[in-house]
């Protein structure tokens, strides 16, 4: 008899993500030596769930398999639910397993600060460890909320392109889950018998992704009927194409609106399909220095207006200390 078919789907999931990585590794490195593997796991199902998987498909490939857990410090007992976590992890075979502690801030917002935290201490264990990849339990129903979440700020495709199977530097994170819903990946988590943990910020109120997922979705899906979720998800990987197919585009574009000083020129900049001219200018104003992550289509479209709204307006501060400034024609953007 085999395996539940919960329990099947995400082991296969996490097997294609594997042999992928395995054929990654293998390209680029000529040692010979097995890829180690990592997860980041919370303790909740879905985590869990992608650790058992990652354990189990880990003991039959050439592949080494470990865990990470990261402690944000924001409730009362975390450290030692932490260190609950990496023995659990432990126990299922994944070595190493570790509890990693991070503080952290208050730039973005809770749910950003936290999330900028839990990454940098990701990508701090991966370089520690020589990983060549750490996995992401993140479903179906998660890359659903993150299109909407997008949606809401009205930050254009690239953020309804939600999350990507893989991102990273040079690939890290893989995302197996993203084809299958959260009621499945708890089901596997109940037929294995493993204990998960519910954080309660997931149901708390205060936070905007836990209103959209308690309240917002059930909302659609009452007023429009299910598929819903589903819908969302096709729409985040359309929306990718798209991005992806533009953003190849304006890179070739720049090159095309710059002079032979490789300043740019408002002229042929206007001549470009909005879309396109946009992503030049963001492309433009990052290598200047602007982070990327504090860029927003606000700041795009303020740059904007200095191509297509010219009415001797003055320079445009951007976050980064960029600034951005009409000049003989050439649109002129230098940090501070």
């Amino acid at each position: 008899m085999g395996p539940h078919p919960a329990v099947a789907a995400i082991r296969l999931a996490v097997r294609r993500v594997l042999h992928d990585v395995i054929t990654d590794h293998t390209t680029g490195h000529a040692t010979g030596d097995e890829p180690l593997v990592l997860v980041a796991c919370s303790g909740g199902a879905d985590s869990m769930a992608l650790a058992s998987a990652l354990a189990f498909e880990a003991r039959k490939l050439p592949v080494r398999a470990g865990g990470i857990t990261v402690d944000h410090g924001l409730q009362d007992g975390s450290e030692t639910r932490a260190a609950e976590v990496a023995g659990r992890m432990t126990a299922l075979g994944l070595t190493p397993s570790e509890a990693v502690a991070v503080t952290v801030g208050r730039e973005g917002g809770p749910e950003a600060a936290a999330r900028d935290a839990r990454y940098a201490a990701l990508d701090a264990a991966a370089e520690r460890h020589g990983a060549t990849a750490v996995l992401l339990g993140h479903t179906r129903d998660d890359q659903a909320e993150t299109v909407l979440l997008g949606l809401a700020r009205g930050s254009g495709i690239r953020s309804l392109s939600g999350m990507a199977a893989v991102s990273g530097t040079s690939g890290r994170y893989r995302r197996p889950f993203l084809q299958l819903d959260r009621q499945t990946v708890r089901k596997a988590c109940i037929a294995q018998e493993l204990a998960v943990w519910d954080d309660p910020h997931n149901s708390d109120p205060a936070y905007t992704r836990s209103r959209l997922r308690h309240e917002g979705l059930p909302a659609l899906e009452k007023a429009l009927g299910k598929g819903v979720v589903e819908a969302l998800a096709r729409t985040a990987q359309l929306s990718r194409d798209d991005a992806d197919a533009l953003d190849t585009w304006a890179a070739d574009a720049e090159t095309a609106v710059r002079d032979e000083a490789g300043a740019l020129e408002c002229a042929k900049l206007f001549g470009l399909p909005p879309a396109v001219r946009r992503r030049v200018l963001r492309r433009a104003v990052i290598a200047e220095g602007a982070p990327a992550g504090s860029l927003f289509a606000r700041h795009i479209e303020e740059v904007d207006r200095l191509i297509t709204g010219w009415r001797g307006q003055g320079a445009i501060n951007l976050p980064g200390r960029v600034e951005a400034r009409r000049q003989g024609g050439r649109l002129v953007i230098r940090q501070g």
